[in-house]
């Protein structure tokens, strides 16, 4: 963490009297608890400034808190944060806005620079860790409600510390958002993890239907008619893709998922070892580097995908 640029980030937000929070298209937890966790952390400290959390939302992330709704072609004078996003273009719910700043602060590989104040910490396993770290060490206030978001939010994205992205930092934040708040964070993985039954359904079908190459690619296509047997959202592979972690003979594994309404492929990657951002950066996707995503509406790109994904797994087994 740079006190210094926590400082300054400190410094624009009580500066501004209107801040707009915004965060990537198609929010994972991390980005919606971040969002909200910082948008409340500010109405908390500063009751009499105008703070929104925008964006389409998600049904199933209701629970984290609702967002806000706000005409950006009157907002003047605005402070824009952008969370848990690389480019610019991904950016949800800042249609005909017209920011007088912005600020960006996000754990994925840099990209792109939004403004001159950027808190890029790609060591970080969570947006949410950078908000907490935030939060913590300057005059923002925290509650409750702000510091169980933020815990859901570094357990969801690193996979309850599973992942390589957790750090001693990570461990270290999460023990001074616990002792600071006193929330009861064996309770909240309830929260988190709670299904109902036709979400555990559609789990299995998954499992079921995986595809397996000889190199160690694992994928599996969804068609908007399955999610619809299921009634399940276009969301929900991409929230259970890490538990496919840790299967026998398996370096990289991958969600094609057809969104109807808006005619896309959404594609979620996670990797054992093989370099993919490199690979969903050549379809216009990015991500960690074990922990990817591409957004095209070509099928073509979905086969020339999957064949790029099984070469790279080729690759890793002949160099290790």
């Amino acid at each position: 963490m740079t006190k210094e640029l926590v400082k300054k980030i400190a410094k624009k937000i009580k500066q501004y009297d209107t801040i707009i929070i915004a965060r990537h298209m198609g929010p994972d937890p991390d980005a919606i608890c971040s969002q909200i966790a910082l948008r409340d952390s500010i109405r908390l400290t500063y009751p009499n400034k105008k703070v929104y959390a925008v964006g389409i939302g998600v049904s199933k992330f209701r629970k984290y808190g609702q967002l806000d709704k706000i005409d950006n072609k009157v907002q003047k004078n605005v402070l824009l944060i952008t969370l848990d996003v690389p480019n610019f273009y991904r950016v949800d719910g800042i249609e005909d806005l017209n920011p007088k700043e912005i600020i960006k602060i996000d754990h994925h590989p840099f990209e792109e620079q939004f403004g001159p104040v950027e808190w890029v910490d790609d060591t970080a396993c969570s947006t949410c860790q950078l908000i907490a770290d935030l939060i913590l060490n300057t005059n923002l206030k925290l509650n409750e409600s702000v510091a169980s978001n933020l815990f859901l939010g570094i357990v969801s994205d690193s996979d309850r510390f599973l992942l390589s992205y957790t750090t001693l930092n990570t461990f270290k934040t999460v023990t001074s958002l616990i002792e600071r708040s006193g929330i009861n964070f064996i309770k909240l993985y309830e929260k988190l993890y709670e299904r109902p039954i036709n979400e555990v359904k559609f789990h299995g079908y998954l499992g079921e239907h995986l595809t397996k190459t000889e190199n160690g690619l694992v994928y599996v296509k969804i068609s908007s008619e399955i999610l619809k047997e299921y009634g399940v959202d276009t969301a929900s592979p991409s929230n259970m893709i890490n538990d496919f972690n840790y299967i026998k003979d398996v370096l990289v594994w991958t969600f094609v998922t057809f969104d109807e309404k808006n005619k896309v492929y959404k594609v979620n990657i996670r990797s054992r070892g093989p370099i993919i951002n490199e690979v969903a950066a050549k379809y216009n996707g990015g991500g960690h580097k074990f922990a990817s995503g591409v957004r095209t509406s070509n099928e073509d790109d979905i086969d020339n995908l999957l064949k790029d994904l099984d070469n790279a797994c080729k690759e890793y087994q002949v160099k290790n």
